[in-house]
């Protein structure tokens, strides 16, 4: 019987992504940044949120299936960008994104990624995007904007909320830190983790050697950890909505704003002509301070209506986070961790389970509170108003 079998839910995956990875990476999977403050408030402002059956209503032919962008997918649901997912299994970003394409929804592909976009556009080609982080160079982003699009990329993700190294202290005490510097807790972590060890670093240095950043223009397509400049080459703290402008000039298919967390900005990304924002707090990985993003959807939803698509993702980990965000104006959520650690466990199985488990759930949801389709998802089904499910949490 394999771990999988004993996980009934996204928190059953946690507890077995766990078991499996050493710890430094697991913390840097699951973990956010200073407090844990913005990782809490996420989920707390989820749970705050109460839903109200509705009773004998015939929904025997209710579907999870929506159309973003003109096209349809199975749920509103798309993964995340995550770097971490090529060091949870060998190859981690192509599992992912195979279990993506067979259960028909978008995956996001990080460009801190292990593995090419080259190698998941010929492999794994369904609906795919890019997530970009703007080199201080920009020269340097605008190559990987060409190669997103001579690949066939759908989307380009542009993250705006990463102007600054993020203040993740555990990384430091875990050894994990960039510029890697091996220590003896690390070296310790990972011997602990024979299977991990077995299955993922050691296919790897015997075949490639230590993993790369393959999406990283090529004068910093170097092995993971041991570039001391990258960091420095990858500052973000001049990003400016001229740059939005460049990049909508550039790139010829949708274009997202990801970490919007204000209406002004989203009414901006608006003039800038995207196509789609993302209300993030980067899974509360960034500002510890930063308010839950269920909490700031509705104001920005209303504030930009029909003109743009809204997205959100931070704090998802069950199928009815996906109906209470649909019903407050999203489109669709990104999953980050959860998607993560079934791929840890399982690699494309355990993805696929994750998928199909939140999927599941929210199909349960759309039963018990009397919705067929995802459009007839609103408010109506919260007890309370949307106002009061709003400020729940504060």
């Amino acid at each position: 019987m394999s771990a999988l079998d004993d996980c009934y839910n996204v928190f059953d995956l946690r507890d077995a992504a766990k078991r499996k990875l050493p710890k430094a990476l697991f913390e840097f999977v699951d973990r956010s940044t200073e407090d844990e403050i913005a990782l809490r408030n996420n989920r707390t402002a989820f749970e705050k949120i109460r839903l109200r059956h509705r009773a004998l209503v015939d929904v025997s032919g209710r579907s999870t299936k929506t159309t973003l962008f003109g096209k349809e997918i199975s749920a509103p649901m798309a993964i995340a960008p995550t770097g971490a997912a090529g060091l949870c299994w060998y190859e981690g970003e192509l599992e992912l994104a195979k279990a993506a394409a067979k259960m028909k929804i978008p995956f996001t592909l990080a460009t801190g990624a292990m593995t090419s976009m080259e190698k998941i556009a010929k492999e794994a080609n369904f609906r795919l995007w890019f997530q970009l982080y703007v080199w201080k160079q920009r020269d340097l982003s605008y190559q990987l904007i060409e190669r997103a699009k001579n690949n066939g990329f759908e989307a380009l993700i542009v993250t705006t909320d990463t102007i600054v190294p993020p203040n993740r202290e555990y990384n430091a005490k875990n050894g994990l830190d960039l510029p890697f510097t091996p220590t003896f807790r690390f070296a310790r972590d990972i011997l602990r983790k024979p299977g991990w060890f077995t299955s993922v670093l050691l296919r790897y240095l015997t075949t490639i050697g230590m993993p790369r950043n393959e999406n990283y223009p090529e004068p910093y397509r170097r092995k993971i950890g041991v570039d001391p400049y990258r960091i420095e080459m990858m500052r973000q703290d001049s990003l400016n909505w001229d740059d939005i402008k460049i990049f909508r000039d550039m790139w010829p298919g949708i274009l997202m704003l990801k970490g919007i967390n204000r209406p002004d900005d989203a009414l901006k990304a608006v003039s800038a002509g995207v196509d789609g924002i993302v209300v993030s707090n980067h899974g509360g990985r960034n500002m510890d301070s930063a308010a839950a993003t269920i909490d700031m959807l509705p104001q920005i939803a209303e504030a930009v209506g029909d003109k743009i698509t809204v997205l959100l993702d931070s704090g998802i980990r069950r199928g009815s986070d996906i109906v209470k965000a649909v019903a407050l104006g999203a489109k669709c959520v990104l999953t980050g961790r959860a998607t993560l650690y079934g791929t840890a466990v399982g690699g494309e199985k355990g993805a696929t389970k994750a998928i199909n488990i939140i999927q599941t759930e929210m199909d349960k949801t759309m039963a018990y509170t009397g919705c067929n389709r995802t459009d007839e998802i609103t408010t109506d089904i919260f007890f309370g108003d949307r106002e009061t499910n709003r400020m729940a949490a504060n």
